[in-house]
């Protein structure tokens, strides 16, 4: 238990979480007003922690990449739709794939070349974390899940990342951060991306804090090893390299199969954040938001194929996502000196339509339309 303040009322509470308070059969763990936390293991071995609020919940897998495996608010699914019901007790990225936030890295990003060692998105998505707690501050009305993981390979890497998912009571929007401290006395290179997976809408529509021209929003144009292209797929991207417009809205007949990538140069408020959301046809939106002086980079995916239903609004990041030595090649890794620590923080979940209509016009106030 940490005090924050004059009174027993403003004391944060920390519990330490162990596997043994996990089990098949799920049960509460703690209640506090209007949340409720329970403990289950998943059919494949996966600890889950269910995490609830007035407005939904999230499940969060805390001694396993720290995943934000599920987040369902206001009755809807916010997830994107995957092959997998359930998460896989695997290190491999693709082997348990359908998370709502996945973090990536820090070895490299996206697919390895022909000379880089590390697996697709590096260890970081499917990471067992060391540590994991809550931190319940009741004054606040707040809940957080935090973890820790440390990654030493000796002659070459040695880090601690904490990550840390805050749920507020009455809120559809979670609050997470990410702090990576370098434990060498010496530099490492730093890629990072949260590979944030909404579930797309037909007719949905993206605005985001960016020109919407092909300089600023930049579709990529090689392909990974894990992808099979489809006819007509080198042509749609084509297009979407000359005009990104046709993006913005997802139209039924319009497929991302197997995926479109973007590059996107977004812009800030005046309080240093980017914006990005997906309105719904019900004037709700799936919303994001970060700060681009912590993660330069942006990018987005999209997939819609029969089996798989996933938009990366916003992807905040340190680098692209082309594996490390090709992005290392065009200076695009930043490093972390030894003893220093870098952090991101951003937000992410549901809008009510109020919400999302003041954000989509303080989006065109931020473009200059």
């Amino acid at each position: 238990m940490r005090k924050t303040g004059g009174a027993f009322a403003d004391m944060t509470m920390r519990f330490e979480l162990h596997k043994s308070m996990f089990a098949e059969a799920e049960r509460v763990l703690c209640r506090m007003g209007e949340f409720e936390i329970t403990t289950f293991v998943y059919p494949s071995g996966v600890h889950a922690l269910r995490l609830g609020n007035a407005r939904g919940e999230i499940v969060m897998l805390p001694f396993q990449g720290l995943q934000i495996w599920r987040a369902v608010f206001d009755g809807r699914d916010l997830t994107m739709r995957s092959m997998f019901p359930e998460p896989v007790a695997t290190r491999e990225y693709l082997a348990t794939y359908g998370a709502f936030l996945i973090h990536c890295g820090l070895a490299g990003l996206g697919a390895p070349g022909p000379t880089d060692s590390h697996p697709l998105h590096a260890e970081l998505p499917n990471a067992p974390f060391q540590e994991a707690w809550l931190e319940v501050d009741e004054a606040a009305g707040t809940i957080a899940v935090c973890g820790v993981y440390r990654h030493t390979i000796a002659f070459s890497t040695n880090y601690r990342a904490t990550v840390r998912t805050t749920l507020s009571a009455g809120s559809a929007l979670l609050d997470v951060s990410v702090e990576v401290e370098n434990l060498k006395n010496t530099a490492m290179d730093l890629m990072y991306l949260a590979h944030a997976n909404f579930r797309p809408v037909d007719d949905g529509v993206l605005h985001y804090s960016a020109n919407y021209d092909a300089g600023s929003v930049r579709v990529r144009r090689s392909i990974p090893a894990h992808v099979t292209p489809k006819p007509g797929y080198a042509e749609f991207l084509e297009a979407l390299a000359n005009d990104p417009a046709p993006h913005h809205v997802l139209k039924p007949g319009l497929a991302f199969d197997p995926e479109v990538v973007f590059a996107i140069d977004m812009k800030t408020d005046a309080d240093g954040y980017a914006h990005a959301l997906q309105l719904h046809p019900d004037g709700t939106a799936d919303y994001l938001r970060y700060r681009p002086d912590q993660a330069p980079v942006c990018m987005r995916w999209i997939c819609r194929t029969p089996d798989q239903d996933g938009l990366g609004i916003a992807f905040p990041a340190t680098s692209g996502v082309e594996g490390h030595a090709a992005e290392k090649a065009r200076g695009n890794v930043p490093v972390l000196e030894g003893g220093k620590t870098w952090r991101l923080d951003m937000q992410l979940g549901l809008l009510t339509a109020a919400q999302a209509r003041e954000t989509a016009d303080a989006i065109d106030k931020i473009r200059g339309v």
